[in-house]
């Protein structure tokens, strides 16, 4: 699982459409603001293919929507996982492997990233 941190507008759904479109998601990529999660499917060079979920949880207000919304079979399965506002779930999210942090850097379109890693494939993903 990958985490997204920093305030509106600091460019976390612009990073993970980039990201999607790099790893082969083709056609429209929709921001999850509204839905809470977005669900892809990505060709792998062997034939199979890769889920990828893209969570946004800024209106994410009961852990109870948790379960009724079947989050926690999504992230029972294999896959990516990339999460938006993850601390508005933090108390059903499993442990991230890499946090990056965007922060806006004045009034340019500049941006500040850090990526930290919390887990052994987390330090494998940054190396």
């Amino acid at each position: 699982m990958i985490e997204l941190e920093g305030p509106l507008g600091a460019g976390k759904t612009t990073f993970v459409r980039h990201l999607l479109r790099a790893i082969g998601v083709e056609g429209r990529i929709k921001s999850p603001t509204y839905a809470v999660v977005e669900l892809y499917e990505v060709a792998l060079p062997n034939g199979d293919t890769c889920a990828v979920s893209h969570f946004d949880f800024y209106r994410f207000n009961d852990p109870r929507e948790w379960e009724d919304a079947g989050f926690r079979d999504i992230f029972a399965a294999p896959g990516l996982k990339l999460c938006e506002w993850a601390d508005k779930a933090r108390s059903v999210l499993p442990v991230a492997d890499l946090v990056i942090h965007i922060e806006p850097v004045g009034e340019a379109d500049e941006r500040r990233v850090q990526v930290d890693a919390f887990t052994s494939a987390g330090l494998s993903l940054l190396r």
